[in-house]
């Protein structure tokens, strides 16, 4: 890998960070009644966007939409079947119960998240419309209706936003 590409990289994920930091600043900015300063997160949180989107694309991750949702399951497959699992074992081992509950949130929807982009690829082309909603609080995600209580995290019905 050239030196271009190992920045490239880095930059993508640095730029991914800085959004998803910035959305969670924003939120807390809200919750805080400082409506300004939540715009402004969620404005630089755009930006960053734009950068990581231009990055990667120059890496040439983005393809197909076929190539696209593979790539996303075999992450997502990968994230369920090895990277989870191993934190999990750490955060036990460790006795910190926060990271093992959002690392446990995590795998858990993993897999349901390899099952929709399975789904996905075999109806590509002859989908049928569908909504989606996701757990606020472990990230469950649904399709078509929320159900009465998350089978994650068991929050209530409430606790889903519909993905628009």
């Amino acid at each position: 890998m050239s030196k271009t590409e190992k920045n490239l990289r880095d930059a993508f994920a640095g730029e991914s960070q800085a959004n998803r930091t910035y959305l969670a600043f924003a939120k807390k900015a809200e919750q805080e009644g400082f409506k300004q300063a939540a715009k402004l997160f969620r404005a630089a949180a755009e930006a960053e966007t734009v950068h990581a989107h231009n990055h990667l694309r120059e890496i040439g991750t983005i393809k197909s939409t076929k190539e696209n949702i593979e790539y996303a399951m075999a992450g997502e497959i990968h994230e369920f079947k090895s990277m989870y699992p191993a934190m999990i074992e750490d955060a036990k081992t460790e006795g910190v119960q926060g990271a093992l509950k959002s690392f446990t949130y995590a795998n858990d929807v993993e897999k349901i998240h390899a099952d929709l982009y399975k789904k996905a690829l075999d109806t590509l082309g002859k989908e049928k419309p569908a909504e989606y909603y996701v757990c606020q609080v472990c990230g469950m995600t649904v399709e078509n209706e929320p159900p009465d209580e998350c089978p994650v995290c068991k929050s209530k019905k409430q606790a889903f936003k519909k993905v628009e």
